[in-house]
């Protein structure tokens, strides 16, 4: 039975697989557990949904199995790469046919049209602009590429993980949206931590930079949640060093196949696989850490 042919009293048995379970799988899967569905995951390494589990949510051990006679799909997953192996893998030939699938990834407006193609009018494009904070609280912007009908279908659905949403007519224009967002932040953290080098390098000490640009209009608010893991190259967090070089690459790529030159984000792109390569695992605001405590700024 598909979404769409449930009565509205019955919204809360939908069963969903969500599969990937990074912070932002984690996030997506328990605020649909929140909202009262049915969910199953999975993840290519066991052991990182234990406290979805203990919410409620059941574990399979491979794609097929999480997708098998589900209402819906969702993907949350790294890169092109690994949205590529399950989509047109496991999931391709074991979901139902005319189960909705959707990707919540940040992956390239080509691929996401390669999806479209390949699962036709049952995929939607769903990059979700926020930190998994805001999914879990219902406060992150969905933006949603695909079919006008499916859009409406899913909508009982989507509005369980954010009211804030925005449509776009191609899965293609969402992911662009997306990434234009990613860059436009990560370009500011990396901004920020050039900064700060200024005014230390010009005897500024950190709570003089602190009460000076903590709150400024010249800092965005998005920015301005990241102020003091940039101030502090603080590691803890949820998107990576190795994500932002990611997201940066797929800008580079967007405006290259319309023949524009981005020398900035050529530069941003440098500078946090700079900083991957010895903290991939770290948060993005750890770009900062080349500036501080014998890093290569001299070389940057």
């Amino acid at each position: 039975m598909s979404c769409a042919d449930r009565d509205p009293d019955e919204e809360a048995t939908v069963h969903i697989a969500v599969l990937g379970m990074g912070r932002m799988g984690r996030a997506v899967a328990g605020r649909l557990l929140d909202g009262g569905h049915r969910v199953t995951v999975w993840n290519r390494t066991e052991g990182k949904a234990a406290e979805l589990i203990s919410a409620g949510a059941t574990e399979a051990g491979t794609v097929a199995a999480a997708v098998s006679g589900v209402d819906a799909a969702v993907t949350a997953l790294a890169d092109d790469a690994a949205v590529t192996s399950v989509a047109f893998g496991e999931l391709q030939t074991t979901l139902d046919s005319g189960t909705p699938y959707i990707d919540c990834s940040t992956v390239s407006p080509a691929l996401g049209a390669a999806l479209a193609d390949g699962f036709g009018d049952r995929f939607l494009a769903l990059p979700i602009v926020g930190a998994p904070g805001a999914v879990t609280a219902g406060k992150a912007t969905l933006l949603a590429g695909g079919p006008a009908h499916l859009r409406d279908q899913l909508g009982p659905l989507l509005g369980t993980l954010s009211e804030r949403l925005r449509h776009y007519d191609s899965a293609a224009h969402a992911l662009t949206a997306k990434v234009t967002t990613n860059f436009l932040l990560i370009s500011g953290v990396a901004a920020l931590a050039e900064a700060f080098t200024v005014g230390r390098s010009g005897g500024l000490g950190d709570d003089q930079l602190r009460e000076l640009l903590a709150g400024a209009p010249v800092v965005a608010p998005a920015l301005g949640n990241r102020f003091d893991a940039v101030l502090t190259a603080s590691p803890d967090g949820w998107w990576t060093t190795v994500l932002g070089a990611k997201d940066a690459g797929l800008a580079v790529d967007i405006a290259a196949e319309a023949g524009a030159h981005l020398p900035l984000a050529e530069i941003v792109r440098k500078r946090y696989e700079d900083a991957a390569r010895t903290n991939p695992d770290a948060d993005i605001a750890a770009i900062a850490a080349l500036y501080r405590d014998g890093g290569d700024s001299a070389q940057g």
